[in-house]
């Protein structure tokens, strides 16, 4: 089965565009010999702007809205293009124009929270309803609650499902569901700083947390950009991992210290040619811009020096260019960067413009001589008048000052023969003279030209960054790259990391020592173990063992390695060997919140469902305690019945690792080749359990509850008395209260106070109970209960 129909409005626009949003369209695809009765259609909705990518789509099959929050996604939309038709076959989108203002944020949330959906219960008020929506749509990421607004819009105005009803009734929407990580490959903690708590986020004990040692900013957001998007080209991740391995190498280590110290100088730079577009450009961008060029001047000197068989060495000695010299030198010619950050504007070196010059130099030599033309003004001036001076102040000119004298009262005081009255300031009166117009038509505004001309330059200096733009951007990407490669080295070596191989002869993984490359952070010794799951033997591991033994962690590091090794870093293994895995399955964290309205069971349903149904031969399913959110029976069945479907697929069972504590499984399975049972390998040491954390063949023969509720710190008498349960309940035979468990006495003073109750006469009119309660039976209450 190919595609099942999408009539896709994807919403495909740049918030920046001044078009209206595009909404990408409906890939009608049928398969088979009849078309099937009410084909499932898929409306998409995607707005990209400024790298990030937001997406929402309907499908009207189980009438569901699905949402990715915000993520990067680079100029080439590589991810935005995973949801086009790769064949020209399936036929031509069909493409829906909806006005810009639809897709509007403010709009797009009340559109949300005022949406009458069936799955929010009716009793809820409009608050509560804000809460519940909002503990399942992160309303955090703008550009999904954007896209989301306008697919609601598009189903609304469309009216998908419904086109046949009443106007009153809606689209049918049952609920919202989100794409998460669950491998810990991100995590977000609140800042322990006070002062940025609502300012955001930083990354805790995760994946990218260890892995990110980059040095500029657009590295991480690649590093970020590489961890959301694994792939199977073999040919990209080898070429990541040569310059991993590259940097390795012990004489290497300084030529990596070098090329971090100038990566730490990368910035930013699409974000400061946008500017340019705009005509923004800031002072600081100069500089920004300069020691960025020139940093990326002594990248490409010293990957010159580096073996040229590597792609990435090569590429950047070849397309960092002459042009970065050229920038590099007009910057540095032209800009005067201790001016600019002086007068917090663009201003130019000396000896660039000799008129510009020459105007600077008047500029700079009108102090004195405005003093000698304010000592000859003064002479012609009344004698009450103790002093003047001659201002010059941009736009206006050159104008005479002197102070307010006491008889200065009304404006017609103001008036001096000879001089034109100008305005009052700070006791100062303004005025112009014959010699300050004289100097307005010699001089000029020469503040106002010296801008002009400052102006003019930044200007022609701009186009000539412009017009390599694109040769700054590859220069950007490449860098990045390479930031990237030197962190996943830093933490390769840092860690014991070793290259992974690929191999398409095997759809599973080959894992040698492997280690969970979080857990052996926190602590003091970690033992690593191995797995091997391909070809047609064991690919159904069943994993038995004591709780608290290491069952979770081994499935959780077989599912990191293999993610790491398809991301191009190297692993926390001895050696590993990844075959063509095309996907990743797991039901190991639950994402539990009451307003989902489903319960934990419920959500493990769910994950499970999606590796049953999506699943092939080539994907990786890790499955931890599955079923234990029901009746034991019922979890017991459904897990074996799950387990049976895929060995009943035979060549086409997908790679699968199961930890459980259902020992009767095995019982449950039909014999074959297709499923190994391993166990977590524990000893006793008299009466304590000791785990030895490495996995071996076998079956565990009980899960060892009392020694784990032990170090939980559980009272003795109750672990024995539910050892004691457990027995009889193995056995068959009845369970009887455990006297021992009572308080001395207790049964006694309990028949006792039945007694007293019993020699009431409650026909007595005399009779007074609350007389009776206080005095009998509230003293005897501690003894009681």
């Amino acid at each position: 089965m190919a595609f099942l129909g999408a009539q896709a409005s994807a919403v495909l626009q740049d918030e920046g565009a001044e078009a209206p949003a595009r909404l990408c369209p409906p890939i009608l695809v049928q398969d088979g010999e009849e078309e099937e009765e009410g084909q499932a259609e898929t409306y998409l909705c995607v707005l990209w702007h400024s790298g990030r990518l937001g997406l929402a789509y309907y499908d009207s099959a189980d009438s569901t809205i699905y949402f990715l929050p915000d993520t990067p996604d680079c100029d080439h939309l590589k991810l935005l293009r995973r949801v086009s038709p790769e064949h020209k076959e399936l036929g031509s989108p069909e493409t829906v124009l909806l006005p810009r203002v639809d897709f509007g944020l403010e709009i797009s949330k009340q559109r949300i929270l005022s949406g009458n959906f069936s799955f929010i219960p009716e009793s809820l008020t409009y608050t509560e309803k804000i809460l519940f929506l909002s503990s399942i749509i992160p309303f955090d990421c703008p550009l999904m609650i954007q896209a989301l607004g306008g697919l609601l819009k598009f189903l609304n105005r469309r009216r998908v499902s419904v086109e046949l009803e009443d106007g009153s009734v809606n689209v049918p929407i049952l609920g919202f569901k989100k794409f998460v990580f669950v491998l810990q490959i991100f995590k977000s903690e609140t800042h322990p700083s006070v002062y940025k708590v609502t300012s955001g986020l930083k990354e805790g004990l995760s994946l990218f947390g260890i892995l990110n040692r980059c040095r500029s900013k657009r590295g991480e957001k690649l590093l970020r950009l590489w961890l959301m998007r694994p792939t199977q080209d073999l040919e990209e991740l080898n070429s990541r991992l040569d310059v991993i391995q590259f940097f390795l190498l012990p004489q290497n280590q300084e030529m990596a210290l070098t090329l971090h110290r100038l990566l730490s100088h990368i910035k930013n730079v699409p974000l400061i040619l946008k500017r340019m577009l705009l005509s923004q450009t800031k002072v600081s961008d100069w500089k920004i811009l300069y020691e960025t060029v020139y940093s990326a001047l002594g990248l490409r000197d010293t990957c010159r020096s580096l073996p040229q068989s590597t792609q990435l060495f090569r590429d950047i000695a070849q397309e960092f260019s002459d042009d970065l010299c050229h920038i590099a030198c007009l910057i540095n010619k032209v800009v005067d960067f201790e001016g600019s950050i002086a007068e917090n504007r663009f201003t130019v070196r000396p000896n660039i413009d000799p008129d510009l010059d020459e105007k600077k130099r008047r500029l700079m030599g009108l102090p004195s001589f405005l003093t000698e033309v304010a000592r000859k003004e003064l002479e012609t001036l009344d004698s009450r008048i103790p002093s003047c001076c001659v201002l010059y102040i941009p736009l206006i000119g050159f104008l005479l000052s002197i102070p307010r004298l006491p008889f200065m009262v009304d404006r017609s005081d103001f008036e001096i023969v000879g001089l034109d009255f100008m305005f009052l300031s700070e006791e100062k009166l303004h005025y112009r003279s014959s010699r300050t117009k004289e100097l307005d038509s010699i001089l000029g505004d020469l503040h106002c030209e010296i801008r002009d001309g400052e102006t003019l330059l930044m200007y022609q200096l701009q186009c000539q960054v412009l017009s390599r733009g694109a040769m700054l951007n590859r220069v950007i990407d490449l860098a990045s790259r390479l930031d990237v490669l030197l962190a996943l080295a830093g933490a390769a070596r840092d860690y014991g990391y070793s290259r992974p191989q690929y191999s398409s002869k095997i759809p599973g993984v080959r894992i040698q020592d492997g280690r969970h490359p979080l857990m052996e952070l926190c602590s003091h010794t970690f033992v690593p173990n191995s797995a091997e799951s391909g070809g047609d033997r064991g690919r159904i591991k069943i994993i038995t063992g004591p709780n608290s033994s290491g069952k979770s962690i081994y499935l959780k590091q077989i599912g990191l390695i293999t993610f790491m090794a398809l991301v191009g870093s190297f692993v926390p293994a001895g050696k590993a060997e990844v075959g063509a895995v095309d996907a990743i399955f797991t039901r190991i964290h639950n994402f539990e919140s009451v307003s989902l309205g489903l319960s934990t069971f419920m959500i493990d349903l769910n994950q499970v469902a999606k590796a049953v149904n999506n699943a092939t031969e080539r994907s990786l399913v890790l499955i931890d305690e599955f079923g234990k959110g029901t009746n034991t029976v019922d979890g017991l069945a459904l897990l074996a019945s799950v387990l049976r479907h895929w060995v009943y697929q035979g060549p086409n069972c997908p790679q699968i690792f199961v930890a459980t504590n259902f020992v009767n499984l095995i019982q449950l399975q039909p014999p074959g080749s297709l499923v190994e049972y391993l166990t977590m390998e524990t000893c006793r040491d008299g009466n304590d359990l000791i785990f030895l954390y490495q996995v071996r063949e076998g079956v565990a023969n009980a899960s060892h509850a009392s020694h784990t509720a032990a170090q939980a710190g559980l009272p003795a008498k109750l672990i024995t008395r539910g050892l004691e349960v457990s027995e009889l309940i193995q056995k068959g035979k009845p369970i009887k209260p455990d006297k021992g468990l009572l308080k001395d006495n207790q049964i006694e003073n309990c028949q006792a106070l039945v007694d007293k109750f019993l020699k009431l006469d409650l026909e007595d009119p005399e009779l007074d109970l609350s007389n009776f309660m206080i005095q009998q039976v509230l003293p005897t209450a501690s003894s009681i209960l």
